[in-house]
């Protein structure tokens, strides 16, 4: 199974595009995924036009209200699409699955569960994740991520409110309580001041 991790909505599809028919709802969640990778796209080129708008202001006016604002919104969009790195409050959630019980569904559900809670940016084993990220079930055991290999364990490092990501993830019927059901995988929630996200796209 692979999936899609969005800033809004991830989703989940069957594998192959050609084997959906049209109309069905598993071509549509294909469709969604193909968008994601728009967002991304666009994501981008809006850096780079607020990158250059950041430049002209600074070279060509002398209004700091301007290049601040031109500043931030820059910052704040390579921080979206994951081009610069990342540190601050939040949390580290350790998965162990030595059964391999816990596939790509459950990863993207707890994504999206920090996501909603106001996660500034999320890394997954090293794996920077933005909107046209992807995760994908292994044969054998383990997850891909953007194309990489990603074993068990996992961990998830996530920027934000620390006990309001932590909730989160801790809500009655949640992810963890899922994780919970299957046999042999654990979690493990930290609640840092501080976390360090390096991983770039």
């Amino acid at each position: 199974m692979l999936a899609a991790v969005g800033f809004a909505v991830p989703v989940a599809v069957d594998a192959a595009r050609e084997t959906a028919p049209a109309g069905t709802g598993t071509a549509r969640l294909v469709d969604q995924v193909g968008a994601l990778g728009a967002d991304g796209r666009r994501l981008a080129t809006e850096i780079d036009r607020l990158e250059q708008e950041r430049a002209t202001l600074a070279s060509a006016t002398p209004n700091r209200v301007a290049l601040a604002a031109a500043s931030a919104r820059a910052d704040a969009l390579a921080i979206l699409t994951g081009t610069v790195p990342v540190a601050g409050p939040g949390v580290e959630l350790t998965l162990t699955d030595p059964r391999g019980n816990v596939g790509a569904d459950v990863l993207v559900d707890l994504l999206q569960e920090l996501r909603d809670a106001g996660a500034e940016a999320v890394e997954l084993s090293g794996v920077r994740l933005v909107a046209e990220s992807y995760i994908v079930n292994r044969p054998g055991g383990g997850l891909t991520v953007d194309g990489k290999a990603v074993p068990a364990p996992y961990t998830v490092r996530a920027i934000g409110d620390p006990h309001t990501l932590a909730e989160a993830m801790r809500f009655p019927g949640g992810v963890l309580d899922t994780v919970a059901t299957r046999e042999g995988a654990t979690t493990r929630v930290t609640e840092l001041g501080r976390v360090e996200i390096r991983a770039v796209r």
